[in-house]
Order: structure tokens, then C-alpha cells, then sequence
């Protein structure tokens, strides 16, 4: 078996837990000066600029004083800001057929547990589009290289830095990376779905202080009716985002469920991470979650604890639930690899820890980018390191129903995500709220 040594994966520490705590739990909070209105026919007055103009779902994104989008006419409300911590920056690895030649493969325990070299045998994925809604997919990965079609890809955000790089972080090429992670070129790791056509739909800006990521929800509400213009198969959204009930949720619920039934119909399968907060959704009345739009597939994290380190054999299954993961009948629909951690690590000091603990924690593709202090994109170091959370989760449901279009092209939306729960099972002994119709199985999903 191939072993790294540790300083290849340099800091896998706590904060890389980041995946699991800040990277995809997200505070919501109301922009200033920006608003989406229930209509696409405004016309810019005083000083409104048109952001986003979706005909489409009949809304725009704007611009501009309150007081100047009131004289639009048409109902509106602040736009909401999203924003997570960046957890710290890992090294990267040098480097440089099928799954099994890659040399991390061994370390890819949700790929072993899928049996994604068996399903390589039926499909790759071929012939389908995914778009990766997050922070920025770094296309010069030499893991994702392959997949990326920049020309497609779109910076969604008010930032200058383009697309099909990771300019808001490396949360996103981790994302790619669990979809299409390249299975042929004897580097690095293994995707799901190698060969789908991923398109780079970044709605996070790095912003200062430069730890500090923001997104808005009109970004991303644009970048959803976007992947389906541009015939998406599926859409990944790993922001665990919410919407506030009191006083937001009916209007920023009415234009999600919109978005969100354009892209259905358009044949776009829409995949939601369910969110970070060990939340019952089916009975926490504070927030709606993102996946209980009517279009969306929620997605919960499951993960071992005692992969490959401590004594010998898990403690907890791969298909166990991980300790934070949302869950609720309602607002799960699969279970899948998400990473997972003895809880008790995570009191101790990080030099405390024992060796190899991160690897409960799921391994794929990074890049970190750099700036200057005066925020000039500098470059990018390319690597792989481990990630955790239901954004991790979520991809792997993705890249399944890539996987399942590419031998059923003539599928909908809703019969792909059908055969997806069609296949799964929640395992023995393990309650349903946590799984919906269970957990993830694209190897019978792809046989039928």
C-alpha cells in the first residue's frame, strides 16, 4: 500500500476539520445595497445597477439605496450574505489504469467503500455536465485538468479574478475533485465520475481580511438558472446554507422554489449539502434548509472513525453517521461519504493527537491560492488533503447522478434521482432520519 509521509499532508490538524465546521456551515446575514426584486422587467432608475437579470425565474439581483430600488415597483428585499471561515492553508504534494493505479487511492476510503473502480467498468460518467457551485474549481489541478471547460465556466461574484480558478479558496477544487479527480493518470486520486465535464460556477470571494469568504444568495440563485441554460446534468451546491424563518423565509423561499423548479425542468438534478450543525431540520423551526427546496436532493455525511490508524479495525463503520451532519425524515434524502472524527481528538491539542486520525476525513484534490496584501492574486499551489462535512457528502451524490445519466441519457431529473434512492438502503440498525431513502450505492445504481 502506498504510504505518504506525514509532511505530504502537512497541518491535517484541526482546522482542516474546517470542512466539517466553518468550511460548510454558513452565517447568513442581509447585504446593504443589494437586493433581489420578484421581477425581470426593472429598468435601472437613479442609481440601481442591474447585477443579474434572470428572465428566466422573472427576478433580478440589483444594486443600488433602498430608496432607489422602492421606486422599481416591485417587491423586494435585501439580498443575504453568506460567509465561512477558511480553514488553514495545507501544503501541497508534488507529483507527477483506472482507480486502483491512482496513488492515493488506498487512502480513499469512500471510493473503496462505493466500489467506484467496479463502476468504472460500466460508466465513467461520459457524456454528462456537472456544475460545481462553490468557492472557484482550479482547472490547472493536475487531477482536474482533464474535466474543466473553462470557456463555460463564470465568476458569479463582483470580483475581477474570472473563473476556473480557486480564488475563493480550495473548497471548491476539494468538491471537483470527489466528482472527477482524473482515474488515468497515475497521480494523486480518484473522482466518482473521471469522465463528466465539470463547469467552474464560482459564487465565494475572497475578501479582506483574506481568511474571510462571502457569497450572496442572488450569486447563487443566478448561478443555478445558469447551469441549466448551459444543460447541466447536475448542479452541486455544498454551501449548507439556511434561510431564516422569522421574517425571510417566504419570500427567499417562493424565488428558491422557483430557481429551483426552472433548473428541474430544464434537466438539471440539483444536490444539496444538508448543513454542518447536528440540526434535527425536520423539527428545527428557526431555518429552512437550502435542501428543502421542492427540486433539491439533501444529502447528510457519514464517515468511519479508525481508518488505517489506531487499533486495528473501525470503531464506526464507513456508513455511519458523522457526528455533525444535519438530519430530519423530511430534509434528507441519501446518505453518503462525508468524513467523520472521534469527537474526543478534538479536545486535545493538536500535537496530541494520535497518528493518522485525519484519515476518517476525506482525501481529494486542493488548491490554494495567494494574494498580496493588497489582494493581487499571486498564484496557486496545487495538492491533496482532507476535508470533512456534508460539502464532501454532497459531490459524491453528484457525481452518482452524473453516472447514472451517462447510461440513461434519456432520464429526467426526477428518474435519476429515483434510481439513486432506488439503490440505496439504510443500513441495520441505523435510524432513517438520517439517511432518507439511504445510503449511497452507484454501483447498483448504474446497474439498474
Amino acid at each position: 500500500m502506498y504510504e505518504p509521509s506525514r509532511r505530504a499532508f502537512v497541518k491535517t490538524g484541526a482546522a482542516l476539520l474546517g470542512g466539517a465546521t466553518t468550511g460548510t456551515t454558513v452565517t447568513a446575514g442581509r447585504a446593504r445595497n443589494r437586493f433581489i426584486v420578484d421581477s425581470a422587467r426593472v429598468r435601472p432608475k437613479g442609481d440601481v445597477e442591474i447585477v443579474h437579470r434572470l428572465d428566466r425565474v422573472g427576478l433580478s439581483v440589483v444594486r443600488g439605496t433602498e430608496r432607489d430600488v422602492r421606486k422599481l415597483g416591485a417587491k423586494y428585499a435585501a439580498d443575504l450574505t453568506y460567509s465561512l471561515d477558511h480553514p488553514v492553508e495545507p501544503e501541497s504534494v508534488g507529483g507527477n489504469v483506472g482507480a486502483k493505479d491512482e496513488p492515493l487511492y488506498d487512502l480513499q476510503w469512500d471510493k473503496r467503500d462505493q466500489r467506484i473502480p467496479a463502476v468504472h467498468e460500466i460508466t465513467r460518467g461520459e457524456g454528462t455536465r456537472v456544475a460545481i457551485i462553490d468557492t472557484g474549481v482550479a482547472a490547472g489541478h493536475p487531477d482536474l485538468q482533464h474535466a474543466v471547460n473553462v470557456e463555460l465556466s463564470r465568476n458569479f461574484t463582483d470580483d475581477s479574478f474570472g473563473a476556473a480558478g480557486p480564488y475563493g479558496g480550495y473548497h471548491g477544487t476539494h468538491v471537483a475533485g470527489i466528482v472527477a479527480a482524473n482515474d488515468r493518470n497515475e497521480t494523486g486520486v480518484a473522482g466518482s465520475a473521471p469522465g463528466t465535464e465539470l463547469v467552474d460556477c464560482r459564487v465565494f470571494s475572497t475578501t479582506a481580511p483574506q481568511e474571510t469568504l462571502a457569497a450572496f444568495f442572488g450569486d447563487v440563485l443566478a448561478a443555478i438558472v445558469y447551469s441549466a441554460e448551459i444543460g447541466a446534468d447536475a448542479a452541486n451546491l455544498s454551501l449548507g446554507a439556511y434561510l431564516p424563518r422569522q421574517g425571510l423565509g417566504s419570500f427567499y423561499g417562493k424565488l428558491l422554489n422557483r430557481t429551483t423548479t426552472y433548473a428541474n425542468r430544464r434537466g438539471t438534478v440539483l444536490v444539496h449539502a444538508a448543513g454542518n450543525a447536528s440540526t434535527d431540520l425536520q423539527h428545527d423551526k428557526n431555518y429552512v434548509d437550502s435542501s428543502e427546496s421542492a427540486q433539491g436532493v439533501g444529502v447528510s455525511a457519514t464517515g468511519p472513525v479508525g481508518f488505517e490508524w489506531g487499533d486495528s479495525g473501525l470503531e464506526e463503520p464507513f456508513h455511519s453517521p458523522a457526528f455533525y451532519t444535519n438530519y430530519g425524515t423530511n430534509a434528507i434524502d441519501l446518505a453518503a461519504p462525508g468524513g467523520d472524527v472521534d469527537e474526543e481528538l478534538l479536545e486535545l491539542p493538536a500535537e496530541e493527537r494520535p497518528d493518522g486520525w485525519y484519515r476518517d476525513l476525506v482525501l481529494n484534490c486542493i488548491a490554494v491560492p495567494s494574494f498580496s496584501e493588497s489582494g493581487e492574486y499571486l498564484g496557486v499551489t496545487y495538492g491533496y488533503d482532507w476535508l470533512a462535512g456534508t460539502s464532501m457528502a454532497a459531490p459524491q451524490v453528484t457525481a452518482a447522478a452524473a453516472l447514472v445519466k451517462s447510461v440513461n441519457p434519456e432520464y429526467t431529473p426526477n428518474q435519476v434521482a429515483s434510481a439513486l434512492k432506488r439503490a440505496a438502503a439504510v443500513p441495520d440498525g441505523y435510524e432513517k432520519t438520517y439517511y432518507g431513502s439511504g445510503y449511497l450505492d452507484p454501483l447498483s445504481a448504474v446497474k439498474g
